[in-house]
């Protein structure tokens, strides 16, 4: 079976990290295709990031990862696809697990899943399928409070995401988020981490890091700050 990374875009390339991803995955995966693809999207438009729900139409493996453009792997990610093999869908709650942020989605404990790193194969098809329907059909917007006060995002992919995983009753493998790190909101973790996911470049410290976990003697250490 084939087993490769599919990235999407829309709007000006230049403007994205690009190189720093595909150069990551080469550093750990060398050999693992990893198609960079770009779809027609109004750029700036929130709604487009509806365009993530068709990743499994996209994809040309059998065993896929979908990386945000905005992630960096740091780490070897077979885990991750075994995972998926085994369940068909692998991947990260997200750092608000709450999908009642979407109020005219949810109103209870429902869970929202960050779709920027997912690992998939064709056993999760009836999710991405239910996916790409609510994509396009649902209000999908987000109630949050800023420095400014209450505000409205419009749209969001991870709420119809969520309601896919909902309406499909299907079981995702749950990964922690070592393979889904996102420093803006996760403070402290307990090394190491696999994919990194910010705009922002990992601290040098991470490289050392990244090092230290790779030798079989290394213990797990807590890390912060």
């Amino acid at each position: 079976m084939s087993r490769g990374i599919i990235s999407i875009y829309w709007g000006d390339e230049t403007k994205l990290p690009i190189d720093r991803l595909k150069n990551s995955v080469k550093k750990h995966h060398p050999d693992l295709p990893h198609e960079i693809i770009k779809v027609d999207a109004p750029s700036g438009d929130p709604s487009s990031l509806n365009k993530k729900a068709a990743m499994m139409d996209l994809s040309p493996f059998d065993e896929t990862l979908f990386l945000d453009l905005d992630t960096v792997v740091m780490g070897d990610l077979s885990f991750g696809f075994e995972k998926a093999k085994q369940f068909g869908l692998a991947l990260s709650i997200c750092e608000a697990p709450w999908g009642r942020r979407y109020p005219n989605l949810f109103k209870g404990d429902e869970i929202e899943y960050n779709t920027g790193v997912i690992f998939f194969t064709k056993k999760s098809a009836v999710v991405f399928e239910e996916w790409k329907k609510l994509a396009n059909s649902v209000d999908s917007s987000i109630l949050g409070v800023g420095e400014r006060g209450v505000y409205t995002m419009p749209a969001n992919d991870q709420g119809s995401f969520a309601l896919a995983i909902e309406n499909t009753g299907f079981n995702p493998f749950i990964l922690p988020l070592n393979w889904n790190f996102r420093p803006i909101w996760h403070r402290s973790f307990f090394g190491p981490i696999k994919v990194w996911h910010d705009y922002s470049d990992p601290p040098p410290f991470f490289d050392e890091m990244t090092a230290y976990y790779q030798s079989k003697d290394s213990i797990i250490q807590y890390h912060s700050g």
